[in-house]
């Protein structure tokens, strides 16, 4: 994967063309690492295993929060439960959440995104 997120963000919603290898390719560019697909962006996000999802690796989500209808969270390879007061707190602003592999994650949130739905994602990079 050639190109990098441009001071890790590019604005806009934009499908995942790929992922693997430890990256994501969107937006005619390529990035190694974790990335939040949000409703302003991509940006990079510096998660790179599951256990060190907490409420601070998900400020950028609360932060828009009022523009998400559901968050797809990628754990990577597995499916990684998370923490039930996360999963708590997450939900209070109104979201609903998915937990699932990254792939996976990554395959809905583009066809949530294609039918125009509020919709973003955490996504862990796998090799």
């Amino acid at each position: 994967m050639a190109g990098r997120i441009h001071d890790g963000f590019v604005p806009g919603r934009h499908p995942i063309d790929a992922y693997g290898n430890g990256g994501f390719r969107f937006a005619e560019m390529s990035h190694k690492g974790s990335i939040l697909a949000l409703p302003a962006g991509i940006s990079k996000w510096e998660i790179d295993d599951a256990k060190a999802l907490n409420e601070a690796a998900f400020a950028p989500v609360f932060a828009q929060a009022g523009e998400i209808e559901i968050l797809l969270i990628g754990t990577g390879r597995n499916i990684v439960p998370l923490p039930e007061p996360l999963v708590w707190r997450l939900r209070d602003p109104g979201m609903r959440i998915d937990v699932m592999q990254t792939g996976a994650a990554a395959r809905t949130f583009n066809i949530l995104l294609a039918e125009n739905r509020r919709v973003a994602a955490a996504l862990i990079a796998v090799a």
